[in-house]
């Protein structure tokens, strides 16, 4: 595949790669890329592919200065050799869009669900889904309408702004990692719920000054599509995706007034390191943990879901055991009176990761697909999934009371896989079990409704 160039353009101006038109607006129309060629030959990987370093960027590394005033993202990616062609390809197994939509049961399964053969993809989505991120990406939209149209999913740039949370530009990040994050983010929201609005809401750096500002920016865009205080009433329904977040500290009950925007509900990452981390503890959050798809090294096909080691998971040292969790005694006896985390968790080992296209050099000069994995996979991904149910709630509260308060959770046919194998925590403490668990809470969606 040639290389492609960017050039910066007037703001709300898109500029495509050169030669992408006609696909994309085949994608539009519903049809998708994927050749023939490579269905029929991603029914057998045959071999293992060739080792693949796993880079964590600098915007997603904390310093012991953060505590409290920065936080980090949660994302890390596959370095090393790669196929030159588009993705799906034989020889590799890593999740699309189509793969993880048969995965958590928003398709009719195939066998395996395998990337390689898998292509129906999610057709759900409404109303807004809203993604806080720090620095800007000037290649946002154009590498959501890329995505898009290589996977088979339908683009509108009319459902797709980009908003400044503090009114002007915010500078780039240099590094190219945060504008990895957003890829990936507006991506995967999008991938799930493709018929919903999504707003990408930047902060201008990634100071806890200017993210949580940004959220409120995200909340007023869900609930009547204007960045400032909406009027009481209003009637916007939807999710905010945080894919960042830091080590707990004592003041940080403080902030979970921020999580209270009515008929907003707030997802958050549960992180790539041991412990717990905010915003995910806050009881107004939904938090996000990591699981692992294993696959099969000869064809590709989905063997199990299990705990994803380094995903955060544990008590909260500050939050108060919410009464969604109180409320059942098996999950309170092992909470002892504090929040536990995550809630629900979604794919996000690096090793076993999603494709994203990312045209913003990494570390000054690395660009096209990425294979993409850390907890800022699963927390868009679980926030497309819910919002593709249709189903909108008034708080995370309720919908976490929801999610807790089904005596059929995982007996229905409706909710969550119950991942049963993997440790995670401080020096693999806590194990995945039977019910909730610190390691991947209630599990991964399974059909959700």
């Amino acid at each position: 595949m040639p290389p492609i160039s960017f050039r910066r353009i007037a703001p709300g101006i898109s500029l495509l790669p050169h030669g992408i038109l006609p696909a994309l607006l085949a994608a539009c129309a519903g049809v998708g890329l994927l050749s023939a060629a490579s269905l029929a030959s991603a029914q057998t990987l045959g071999h293992a592919p060739r080792p693949r370093t796993v880079v964590i960027p600098a915007s997603s590394r904390s310093a012991s200065t953060d505590l409290g005033q920065r936080s980090h993202a949660n994302v890390r990616f596959l370095a090393g050799p790669s196929p030159d062609e588009l993705p799906p390809f034989a020889g590799y197994a890593y999740e699309t869009p189509a793969s993880l939509a048969c995965v958590y049961g928003l398709v009719s399964p195939s066998p395996g669900c395998n990337p390689n053969s898998t292509t129906k993809n999610p057709t759900g989505g409404s109303e807004t889904i809203a993604i806080v991120d720090a620095y800007d990406d000037p290649n946002a939209a154009a590498d959501l309408a890329f995505f898009s149209a290589q996977f088979g999913l339908p683009y509108s740039a009319s459902k797709f702004k980009v908003v400044y949370a503090q009114g002007a530009e915010p500078a780039e990040d240099p590094t190219g990692g945060w504008e990895l994050e957003e890829s990936l983010d507006i991506e995967y929201a999008h991938a799930m719920a493709p018929n919903a609005t999504i707003y990408l809401v930047e902060a201008a750096s990634n100071y806890d000054s200017d993210l949580f500002p940004a959220i409120l920016v995200a909340s007023n865009l869900v609930a009547c599509g204007k960045t400032t205080t909406c009027p009481a009433g209003s009637k916007g329904k939807g999710e905010v995706s945080m894919s960042f977040g830091g080590e707990e500290f004592a003041q940080e009950a403080e902030l979970d007034s921020y999580f209270t925007t009515p008929n907003v509900v707030y997802f958050a990452a549960s992180g790539d390191e041991s412990g717990v981390g905010y915003p995910c503890a806050s009881p107004n959050v939904i938090c996000v943990g990591g699981t692992s798809n294993s696959r099969s090294l000869e064809t590709g096909n989905l063997i199990a879901q299990i705990a994803w080691s380094d995903a955060g998971g544990g008590v909260s040292y500050y939050e108060p055991i919410p009464k969604y969790q109180a409320s059942n005694p098996f999950i309170a006896r092992q909470l002892q009176g504090y929040r536990g985390v995550p809630d629900v968790s979604a794919t996000a080992n690096p090793t076993t990761g999603v494709w994203v296209w990312d045209t913003f050099p990494y570390d000054g000069d690395e660009t096209g697909w990425f294979t993409v994995g850390g907890t800022s996979v699963a927390t868009p991904v679980t926030a497309g999934i819910v919002n593709s149910t249709g189903d909108f709630a008034a708080s995370s509260a309720a919908e976490l009371s929801k999610f807790y308060g089904s005596s059929l959770l995982f007996l229905d046919g409706g909710g969550f896989t119950d991942i049963t194998y993997g440790a995670c925590n401080y020096y693999s403490a806590s194990y995945s079990q039977i019910g909730w668990d610190q390691c991947t809470g209630l599990g991964t969606p399974n059909r959700l409704r």
